[in-house]
């Protein structure tokens, strides 16, 4: 799937890597399959996310980034995605986690507290702390599938496995990071990622590169949704450079 994936799409988030380290011939084919001007945004291993916590993981760190090394320039944000049980407590692993990380590639990190979504110190001190590493935010929109139908069995473990929490649309790097998760039925999905239109084009305008994944429960319609929401960015964009 990938060859035809990368013809259509700019970018694919890599779930398996959350589950393990792609085998080495894995990720030749990757580099093989998809032209230089793809991108791939991987996530760090549960192994280390949320087994280890982002503790004592150096020498899983080192493995895993050497294995994804040779996709080189096709690399984008690899980010962690930190379990909800990881609190402000938390960030100084965060913080000695994100130290040692080579700054020649972008880096992402998505919270799942509630205590970073509030606000206050806590979600400045997060913020902060991305900025002084030059790593973005990735941001995490489920309110359009927690605002749907529970019919089916996708559905009903998607709205399980995403919380629902609040946005922020902050941009803490230069590539923020969107996760839309929206519902089966297409109609249902612009109203909800509006916003976030208007919220690239300002990016872009200052000279960010977002990324933005669509995803539905059954994911049937995701590549079709993603275009749209691409076609109407664009739309947009080109209208307001012209006024």
């Amino acid at each position: 799937m990938l060859p035809a994936y990368s013809r259509i799409l700019p970018a694919v988030e890599g779930n398996t890597t959350f589950y393990a380290v792609p085998a080495e011939r894995t990720v030749a084919r990757w580099v093989e399959e998809t032209s230089p001007e793809f991108r791939f945004v991987l996530k760090f291993p549960r192994r280390i996310t949320h087994e280890l916590r982002l503790r004592e993981c150096a020498d899983e760190v080192r493995a895993f980034l050497e294995r994804i090394e040779p996709l080189g320039e096709r690399l984008g944000p690899t980010f962690a995605q930190l379990p909800p049980s990881f609190r402000p407590g938390d960030l100084p692993a965060l913080r000695a986690f994100l130290q040692p990380l080579p700054r020649e590639f972008p880096w992402g990190v998505e919270v799942r507290h509630r205590d970073f979504f509030a606000g206050g110190a806590h979600e400045r001190e997060l913020d902060g702390l991305l900025r002084e590493h030059g790593v973005n935010r990735v941001i995490m929109d489920a309110r359009c599938v927690h605002s749907g139908p529970q019919n089916t069995p996708e559905e009903i473990d998607e709205i399980r496995s995403k919380p629902n929490l609040p946005v922020r649309p902050v941009a803490t790097s230069a590539n923020p990071v969107i996760r839309f998760i929206g519902q089966v039925d297409p109609a249902a999905n612009p109203p909800y990622w509006e916003p976030w239109i208007d919220v690239c084009i300002r990016w872009m305008s200052t000279g960010l590169d977002p990324y933005v994944f669509i995803h539905t429960p059954d994911n049937v319609e995701s590549p079709a949704l993603a275009r749209d929401f691409a076609h109407a960015v664009r739309r947009r964009y080109a209208g307001s450079a012209s006024a």
